[in-house]
């Protein structure tokens, strides 16, 4: 039995949502949740340009 196959479980999840934080916090938490995950994602990015770094044998420092 698939979960929120139908249309109306879906809206009973978005009602118990709204019930269990009400309906003052959840754009807080909608804004909290974009600003987390344009975070992770800034750092995924990074970690992806710091492998790529040292598999082409640079460090990133400049030779003197």
């Amino acid at each position: 039995m698939p979960f929120l196959r139908e249309p109306s479980h879906i809206l009973i999840l978005l009602i118990v949502v709204v019930v269990l934080f009400g309906a003052k916090r959840l754009p807080d938490s909608a804004r909290s949740l974009g600003k987390s995950l344009r975070i992770f994602k800034g750092e995924m990015k990074e970690m992806k340009k710091d492998g790529d770094e040292k598999k082409d044998g640079t460090d990133g420092s400049a030779a003197q």
